[in-house]
C-alpha cells in the first residue's frame, strides 16, 4: 500500500512523522507475527517539488516530488491561532490544493489531520461529505465550507474516500485506524500497546474548553444567551423567556435558531454541561451539589446529559481531568459562546 504524506511550508512535522513511524512499527509487528511477509505500508513524504520544506518552527523536512499515484494521501495540519485569518494562510498553498483537487477527481483516498481539513475543503473534497477537525476550529470550518457537515465532537470521520480527524494527537488515532483496516484488529492493538497509544478514543468532546470556542451568533441570540446564562440555575421557561424579549415563543425560537443554529434549550444545556465540566475538574464538591449549581435538581439528569454530550461519564471526566489540588468551591466562570 503506497501512502504519501504531504509536506508543505508551515505544516506540523510531528504529524508527518507520527503517521510514518506508527505505520513503520506496525509493519515490523506484522512481519514478526507472520501476518505479512513484507512491509505492507510503503510511506513517502512528498511535496510540490523535490526540495526541502520549512515545517512549523522552521524545521527542515526533505520531500520527494510527487510523481506516483498513491493509495492514500495524508495531509497534516498547520500552525494557526483562532484570531488569525485562515484565508491568508491558504493562498500560500495553491500548488498543494491543486494536487489534492486532482487526487480527489481521481477518487484517491485522502485523509487529513487536524486543520489539514481546510486544505481538503479548498480542494472541494469536503463538499457533500461529513468531516471533522480540531474542536477549536470546527465552527470556522463549517462556515467556510457550508456544503460539508462538520461533526465537531467526532475524533475520526470517514465519508466515502475522504477521512478527516480531530486535533494534533489524532494523527496517532489515524495511523492506528489505518493499521486496523489493513492489518487487522490484533496488529492494531499490538501496535497501540507498544507505542502507548489509546485504543478506545472515539470523541474529542471531553477535551473541549467551551470558553475557547468562538461561535458566530447574532445580536439577538447573544442577548438571549446572556439572559439564560445569568439564570443558569433557574428552570427553563420558554414563555417567560419570550416575554423578556417582547416576542412570541415561535418568533423567539425562529430567530435564535437562525443566529445560533440550535434551540435556546440546547444552548442552555450546553452551558450547564460546560459549567459542570469546570466544577468537576477544579473542585471536589459532590455531583449532587454540582447538579444543583448548574440548574438540575436531579443528579441523574446531569449524569445522563453529561454522558450524552461529552461521551464519557461525569465520574470518568473528573478522574481524567481533575486538577491536582482542586478547590472546595469555585465560581462557574461561564463565557457566552
Amino acid at each position: 500500500m503506497r501512502i504519501g504524506i504531504l509536506a508543505y511550508d508551515g505544516c506540523f512535522g510531528s504529524e508527518i512523522f507520527t503517521v510514518s513511524d506508527i505505520l513503520r512499527i506496525a509493519n515490523r509487528i506484522a512481519r514478526e507475527r507472520g501476518v505479512a511477509a513484507e512491509n505492507l505500508f510503503r510511506v513517502s513524504v512528498i511535496g510540490a517539488a523535490a526540495t526541502t520544506v520549512a515545517a512549523a518552527g522552521g524545521f527542515a523536512i526533505g520531500a520527494q516530488r510527487w510523481h506516483h499515484r498513491f493509495d492514500l494521501l495524508v495531509v497534516p495540519g498547520f500552525e494557526l491561532v483562532p484570531t488569525e485569518n485562515v484565508d491568508d494562510r491558504l493562498t500560500a498553498w495553491n500548488h498543494e490544493i491543486d494536487f489534492l483537487r486532482a487526487a480527489e477527481r481521481r477518487g484517491t483516498r485522502i485523509a487529513s489531520v487536524c486543520i489539514g481539513a481546510f486544505l481538503l475543503g479548498e480542494a472541494g473534497a469536503l463538499d457533500g461529505r461529513k468531516a471533522t477537525t480540531s474542536w477549536l476550529f470546527a465552527s470556522q470550518l463549517a462556515r467556510r465550507y457550508p456544503r460539508s457537515t462538520v461533526c465537531a465532537e467526532s475524533l475520526i470521520v470517514s465519508d466515502e474516500h475522504v477521512t478527516t480527524t480531530a486535533a494534533f494527537s489524532a494523527s496517532l488515532d489515524l495511523a492506528t485506524a489505518i493499521v486496523r483496516e489493513h492489518l487487522g484488529v490484533e496488529i492494531a492493538r499490538a501496535t497501540a500497546r507498544v507505542t502507548l497509544v489509546s485504543e478506545n478514543r472515539t470523541s474529542q468532546a471531553p477535551y473541549i474548553v467551551e470558553s475557547m470556542v468562538r461561535a458566530a451568533h447574532g445580536p439577538f441570540a447573544d442577548a438571549v444567551g446572556r439572559w439564560l446564562v445569568e439564570r443558569l440555575t433557574e428552570p427553563y421557561d420558554l414563555p417567560r423567556l419570550a416575554e423578556a424579549f417582547h416576542v412570541s415563543t415561535r418568533t423567539l425560537l425562529r430567530r435564535f435558531r437562525a443566529e445560533a443554529g440550535r434551540t435556546p434549550l440546547a444552548f442552555l444545556q450546553e452551558a450547564r454541561i460546560g459549567a459542570a465540566k469546570r466544577l468537576l475538574s477544579e473542585t471536589d464538591i459532590s455531583l449532587g451539589t454540582i447538579a444543583r449549581r448548574v440548574g438540575y435538581q436531579d443528579p441523574g439528569t446531569l449524569r445522563r446529559l453529561f454522558t450524552e454530550q461529552v461521551g464519557i461519564s461525569a465520574a470518568d471526566y473528573r478522574r481524567q481531568f481533575r486538577s491536582h489540588a482542586p478547590a472546595r468551591s469555585a465560581p462557574l466562570g461561564l463565557t457566552l459562546r
